[in-house]
């Protein structure tokens, strides 16, 4: 059984940092390309960053350039996101998502960030 674990989450200030962390297991983590989307109240889908499973290669929605970082640990099967200089725009739920080249895709049950003062 796949499960996709988000952790990380929370409430901090404007400006600050956070790091989200999405544990794999059930998967042949390095398969896959992970990513994470977030979902703001009253707005769609939003793909913020991915890692391809290969080559590392990371892309980022131009909204978050510059603050937000993706990574993963093949070893811990584990992918996570920093991100730096919170704005309240960020708010929303964060999923992490896997998904390979036969077009398996799997999703995690989220985790809350909440920018505030």
């Amino acid at each position: 059984q796949v499960q996709l674990v988000e952790s990380g989450g929370g409430l901090v200030p404007p400006g600050e940092s956070l790091r989200l962390s999405c544990a794999a297991s059930g998967l042949t983590f390095t398969d896959y390309d992970m990513s994470w989307y977030r979902q703001a109240p009253g707005k769609e889908l939003e793909l913020v960053a991915t890692i391809a499973a290969i080559t590392y290669r990371t892309n980022y929605a131009d909204s978050v350039k510059g603050r937000f970082m993706i990574w993963k640990d093949d070893v811990e099967s584990t992918v996570y996101l920093r991100m730096n200089v919170l704005k309240p725009e960020a708010t929303a739920v964060y999923y992490c998502h896997a998904r390979n080249s036969w077009g398996a895709v799997y999703w995690g049950q989220g985790t809350q960030v909440t920018v505030s003062p």
